[in-house]
């Protein structure tokens, strides 16, 4: 084809999308040309190309029926998701006609797309790799579905008045969401507490009959989730929780209009926002409560849809792959044996089977509070044929542990699915092993910890069934997407192959060694820091300096990825700075971001303590300029596209042992970022990818801090060698940064001269070292700039199109698209 006929029709492409969208804005929105905001041009644009996935989306299901392909169906609490414009444009390769098509109406695409909200359907890296794994899925053709709540309101925006951290509703939904479709004629009954009848079928048999006290609806909502090149597209389908009865009539008509909603404001109440506070029991049950929902309604859904087919649910295990993402859904072992055995009479032993070999579990943490588990008279009241048929899978389970190991009740204890020490509750994640064919880690080190602490003893005696799957990141978002200028530099040095599969990556390595290959490299990252310095300009109304290092940890506030250690290392470099003024300091922005949980005290202190000594820091002449303080509010999924293509440090220094994998250390390094971290999750795999040259380790490794723990050896010993921290605890402590309230922070220096669970004080002075290292290295342009082009080059292996095709090949045995 000549490049005349290629530039007409691609001239008629974007004519075409210009009239769609024009009658989308017209016929569909009511809003003439004249009238219409960036927020009309969006929902106009939105609908224009939505219509262009449907076709795929409708071949795409039909023909995995008609295939008898086996599906995979993706169970998981969060889909951080982001902001789907630009996602589904450019997997769509439509980018550039879709700008075409816009410029003649005076619309630019990069503001339009300013104009949508990011779904709020997720906190952090949990959510974000699930969209992640979701678009992987649809990009290497695998058939599935994933499933989750709709939450009308999310997890929270966050406000922050004076540092201190401030929850409000997301209102993502108020302008309508035009991706997704609703389907009201797909709901599925879930039942709540009420009670349980032994029903005599006949002489030999007797069924249990779950006679629920209420019943919720779950709703479904489909959002189509495009591949890359627009080849496949699979579906993600949320539940919005709905009254069967949504006004007592009687009630009303006699004068208690609040009363007459009060139970459909509690039963809709599930779908309304993530992760409620679960400090009181309400909250508790509302937790529970929005799992079983989910699940259930997941897996009613997909069983529907089997038996429409197949007609048999014997072969569940041959045509279907249920994976759980982490601990949540694992009340799907004890939904999927009541509708084999209670709905469809299926006799015990083969439910079992069916139910292991259908379902597979994703861990995501070694924190016993996130393996989940239930007070027992919770779940007899809220679950009460759940709770008979947990007793039952455990009472079979330790027959078999105990026919195999006769008289160790030391074993049987720890391996029962009910715990009997500090009042009874059921173990959630037992249950999620108990009921998987396969349970996997997320890291090379946290496969193994899963394996020596929280499942050792199941590890004892189903050796096999742990496997590692290490996570990944789709390239399309936290590259293509999120830095086009270094995609475009890569697509012209690497060809155009390296969109298409990350491995080529490697192949950029040879040219950390071209000087001038680095500076258009340099060039790249410049670009993206002066763009995010207007962005906290704007933001924060704070200068920062883009020829400074941009120090960045952006993540979930928590006490064991150890922000409180990096802002206790600014105030030792703050002090350091103004005592020591002649020598060559290296100019800093230290970046944050991130939620608290509103029920986490102590990591809402945490981010006022940073914004306090932001306000310090940020406002003395005798710095110089030297060293800045950031924290960007209401931390999601578009902030990180800003942030990471910017950074040139990235933070991943939580206490070694405790984080599963980390995501976050992925997209930086992709973005030519250099890792300060400990070695914990998956930064030991960076390590090894990007040579111990390009990464800053530093910190006791898990080994370490298991001993210290043992051994109780409390962070009054380290302080007490540390000159440097003694000063700066001993500046926190007393109110330097907290004048209006100089006993603020008493408590929280009080822990780390204590236990220091998390090892602040013990890997203090080994950080402080570590980012003298950094400086030297920054210092170096050269050595730094070839640094970050082996980090891009060496992290092809951290796609989540890897991850995923080993899920494919390993757990769920369907075939990939390569």
């Amino acid at each position: 084809m000549t490049d005349a006929l290629v530039t007409t029709d691609a001239a008629a492409e974007a004519a075409s999308l210009r009239d769609a969208i024009i009658r989308k804005l017209t016929y569909e929105m009511g809003k003439s040309r004249a009238g219409a905001r960036d927020r009309d041009w969006f929902l106009a644009t939105a609908y224009a190309v939505r219509n262009r996935v449907i076709d795929r989306w409708l071949e795409a299901t039909r023909a995995a029926y008609e295939n008898g392909a086996k599906q995979v169906y993706y169970l998981s609490l969060e889909f951080l998701v982001g902001r789907l414009l630009r996602d589904n444009v450019s997997n769509l390769r439509l980018t550039e006609t879709l700008r075409e098509a816009l410029a003649p109406l005076g619309v630019d695409f990069d503001t339009l797309r300013q104009a949508e909200p990011d779904a709020a359907l997720g906190n952090g890296g949990l959510g974000r790799l699930a969209a992640c794994f979701m678009e992987s899925l649809a990009s290497l053709g695998i058939p599935a579905f994933g499933y989750g709540i709709r939450y009308e309101h999310g997890l929270f925006r966050q406000i922050l008045r004076e540092g201190w951290q401030h929850e409000y509703p997301e209102d993502w939904l108020t302008f309508d969401n035009p991706w997704e479709f609703a389907r009201p004629e797909i709901a599925h009954d879930i039942g709540f507490g009420g009670s349980v009848e032994a029903v005599r079928v006949s002489e030999a048999e007797v069924r249990q009959v779950w006679h629920p006290a209420e019943t919720v609806q779950a709703v479904a909502y489909d959002t189509p989730v495009v591949g890359w090149r627009g080849e496949h597209v699979n579906t993600l389908r949320l539940w919005s929780a709905r009254a069967l009865d949504p006004l007592k009539l009687e009630a009303f008509n006699f004068g208690d209009h609040v009363g007459a909603l009060a139970d459909r404001m509690r039963q809709e109440a599930i779908s309304k926002v993530l992760y409620p506070s679960d400090e009181t029991p309400a909250g508790q049950e509302l937790r529970l409560r929005q799992e079983y929902f989910f699940t259930s309604a997941a897996l009613q859904d997909l069983v529907r849809r089997h038996l429409r087919v197949y007609g048999d649910l014997r072969s569940l295990p041959e045509k279907v792959a249920i994976q759980l993402n982490d601990t949540h859904p694992a009340i799907a072992v004890a939904e999927l044996m009541r509708i084999c055995v209670d709905l469809h009479g299926i006799p015990w032993d083969e439910a079992w089977a069916i139910t292991r070999g259908t379902i597979s579990y994703t861990n995501h943490t070694l924190l016993p509070e996130a393996l989940e588990s239930w007070p027992v008279p919770l779940m007899e009241r809220l679950l009460p044929r759940h709770m008979q048929l947990i007793y039952l899978i455990n009472a079979h389970h330790l027959d078999e542990v105990r026919a195999g190991h006769p008289g160790d009740n030391r074993l049987l204890a720890s391996l029962s699915l009910i715990e009997e020490g500090h009042g009874r509750r059921v173990r959630m994640g037992h249950l999620a092993f108990v009921g998987s064919h396969k349970v996997n880690g997320v890291s090379a080190l946290h496969s193994e910890l899963l394996k020596q602490t929280v499942f050792r003893d199941f590890h004892h005696i189903a050796p096999e069934r742990i496997t590692n799957k290490t996570n990944g990141v789709t390239f399309r978002r936290w590259l293509h997407q999120a830095n086009p200028g270094l995609t475009g530099l890569l697509a012209e040095v690497l060809g155009p192959r390296v969109l298409d599969d990350a491995g080529v990556l490697e192949q950029l390595a040879p040219h950390a060694a071209d000087a001038g290959f680095r500076d258009r490299f340099a060039a790249v990252k410049r670009a993206n820091k002066e763009a995010l310095a207007a962005l906290i300009r704007r933001q924060l109304d704070l200068r920062v300096d883009p020829g400074a290092m941009f120090d960045v940890q952006i993540k979930r506030i928590h006490e064991y990825k150890r922000q409180l250690l990096n802002i206790l290392e600014t105030v030792a470099l703050y002090d350091a700075i103004r005592s020591q003024p002649h020598l060559d300091w290296v100019p800093r922005v230290k970046i944050f971001a991130g939620k608290a949980a509103a029920s986490y005290h102590r990591a809402k202190l945490i981010i006022k303590l940073t914004h306090d000594v932001a306000r310090v820091v940020n406002s003395d002449p005798t710095v110089r300029g030297l060293l800045k303080v950031a924290f960007l509010p209401n931390y999601n999924v578009s902030l990180a596209e800003m942030i990471v293509p910017a950074a040139d440090l990235s933070e991943q220094i939580s206490t070694a042992g405790m984080e599963a994998s980390g995501t976050g250390n992925m997209k930086l390094a992709l973005n030519g970022a250099l890792t300060m971290g400990t070695l914990d999750g998956a930064n030991v795999e960076i390590l090894e990818r990007v040579g111990a040259d390009n990464i800053f380790i530093f910190g006791l490794t898990t080994d370490q801090v298991e001993a210290r723990r043992r051994d109780g050896t409390h962070g009054a010993a380290a302080i007490q060698v540390s000159h440097r921290l003694g000063e700066v605890l001993e500046a926190v402590e007393s109110g330097v940064f907290s004048p209006d309230d100089r006993g603020r922070y008493r408590d929280l220096i009080g822990s780390l001269r204590g236990h220091d669970y998390f090892m602040v004080s013990a890997d203090f002075d080994s950080y402080f070292e570590a980012q003298r290292r950094a400086d030297a290295r920054w210092r170096d342009g050269a050595g730094w700039m070839r640094s970050a082009v082996l980090n891009t080059a060496g992290v092809g292996w951290f796609s989540s199109d890897r991850t995923i095709a080993e899920y494919a090949e390993e757990i769920w045995r369907v075939p990939v698209r390569r």
